[in-house]
């Protein structure tokens, strides 16, 4: 195993777990700041818009710095923006600290996935960007768990320090491996968001943002939103954090032979059909223990289920700008966790945290009609009638 690829896989779950373990200690962040639970869950929504629009526009500026530069920059306003968060005396200077998290962030992940696609011979390149890309998914399945039992048996702020720890483990590696990291193309912000005039581009960007606006409205506050479960024990909320993020990385190794057999298509009109029917239901399941393992692995999975045939549908609109649309599909992500924390947080103050799954179905909803727009779009290009799956 190329341990350069390793390396910038290490600083990609670092990056994933930030962005999902502020969910398993938000009742105590609250506590500390004395803020109500939506409050604190801008936190998240903070990080999230800094990384989700600071990416390309970084990608765009910096493409002169030298990459191995870049990566240390990166994880190093990374490492110390977490170290800030957990020594934060106040609300007010833990969102800057959150904010300077996310420029870190914007920093080293599109540099770490155009680094890997060029250390690499061509041949192995799908490899290499697959095995980086794998730090992110891992980050819900094991990253964001620990995090959460690290805080549930200690303090929340260790939490924080176990974060900066993971990214200070990439950053020596970075230091260790990575020598003559070749530069990229420079390609201008223009040319990074002139797909946004395609219309096909716009809805299919529109699913992602929407589906992981519904998603992410109950993730973002899973400690309350499954309290009666959880009852106040850290190993069981890591426990069920675990089952979320297996289901979404065995549904991320499945998604792609389903595309091959059904289209893209239909695998997104299946995940969402099923997250809707799981969300209607979860303000039952949520009381419940076994009913909760259910919904919840039934979530993970259809929820990451969707950002394969995503992608998918992405690069198959322009295969000569793929780098550039899954870039775009990214900030997509990364804006819907955005709203996410801003819906969930209405959703606490009007019909409490047990029914924020009824909360999330909305955008689900739109996603779906997004989603279908988009195909028949795809379609009407590619001049094929009836369903055309790979729409």
């Amino acid at each position: 195993m190329d341990k350069r690829l390793l390396t910038l896989a290490l600083g990609m779950f670092a990056l994933g777990t930030d962005s999902y373990v502020i969910a398993g200690v938000l009742p105590e962040m609250a506590r500390t700041f004395g803020v109500d639970v939506g409050t604190a869950g801008q936190l998240t929504s903070v990080y999230a818009i800094t990384f989700a629009l600071l990416a390309p526009t970084i990608a765009a500026v910096a493409a002169g710095v030298p990459r191995k530069r870049m990566l240390l920059a990166g994880l190093g306003v990374f490492l110390l923006a977490n170290l800030g968060t957990a020594l934060a005396p106040t609300f007010a200077i833990a969102m800057l600290t959150r904010i300077l998290a996310g420029v870190g962030a914007a920093m080293f992940s599109p540099t770490a996935t155009g680094s890997a696609a060029l250390i690499v011979p061509p041949e192995r390149r799908g490899h290499a960007l697959a095995l980086v890309v794998a730090g992110l998914s891992a980050a819900t399945a094991l990253g964001s768990p620990l995090g959460a039992v690290i805080g549930g048996l200690g303090d929340w702020r260790w939490t924080m320090v176990f974060v900066a720890a993971l990214a200070g483990g990439a950053g020596l590696g970075v230091w260790t491996f990575l020598f003559d990291v070749p530069l990229p193309p420079a390609i201008t912000l223009a040319k990074r968001l002139a797909p946004l005039a395609d219309l096909r581009v716009v809805l299919t960007l529109a699913t992602t943002l929407l589906a992981m606006s519904g998603i992410f409205t109950v993730y973002t506050y899973f400690a309350v939103a499954f309290d009666r479960v959880i009852g106040g024990q850290p190993l069981l909320l890591g426990g069920l954090l675990v089952l979320w993020g297996v289901a979404g990385t065995f549904a991320n190794l499945m998604a792609g032979k389903l595309i091959d057999r059904v289209g893209s298509r239909r695998v997104v009109i299946w995940a969402l059909l099923t997250l809707m029917a799981d969300f209607a239901l979860m303000p039952w399941s949520s009381g419940h223990l076994w009913a909760a393992v259910l919904s919840i692995l039934v979530w993970g999975g259809a929820g990451w289920g969707i950002l394969v045939p995503q992608q998918h549908r992405m690069v198959s609109l322009n295969p000569g700008i793929a780098p550039i649309l899954l870039g775009l599909n990214t900030a997509g992500t990364y804006m819907g966790v955005t709203i996410a924390g801003l819906i969930g947080a209405l959703g606490l103050n009007t019909v409490g945290p047990h029914r924020l799954g009824l909360v999330g179905l909305v955008p689900i909803l739109l996603a779906l009609a997004a989603s279908e727009l988009a195909g028949r779009r795809i379609c009407a290009a590619k001049k094929h009638g009836g369903l055309c799956t790979q729409g």
